[in-house]
């Protein structure tokens, strides 16, 4: 896995570059990502970044989806999944201040 960035060396990746590791988090740039706000007032926001765990090879060759989308697949957290090609760019997500890092805690 890759080193977790600090704020001060922060880069964005292009996709075109490089891909996470399977089942990596990241911080991913959705261009024209909107989300519809609570209620019926059809306010909207725009949330270009926002965290995806990348599923390699996602869909099984020969299927629609991967003939129409492509092998792989952004998966969202509390947000809406993305089909590869919405995201341009993505990064590791940061440790915090003091150097705490994301991770998986089961239930007791």
């Amino acid at each position: 896995m890759q080193a977790m960035p600090s704020p001060a060396n922060m880069q964005w990746t292009a996709v075109s570059d490089s891909l996470p590791e399977d089942q990596q988090r990241v911080l991913a740039f959705v261009p024209g990502n909107v989300i519809y706000l609570p209620g019926k007032s059809g306010d909207m926001r725009y949330l270009p970044v926002i965290p995806l765990r990348f599923a390699r090879n996602f869909f099984k060759p020969g299927t629609p989806k991967h003939e129409k989308f492509g092998p792989h697949f952004w998966l969202g957290e509390g947000q809406s999944n993305h089909y590869f090609g919405d995201v341009s760019h993505w990064m590791p997500i940061p440790d915090g201040p003091a150097g705490e890092r994301e991770e998986l805690r089961k239930a007791p």
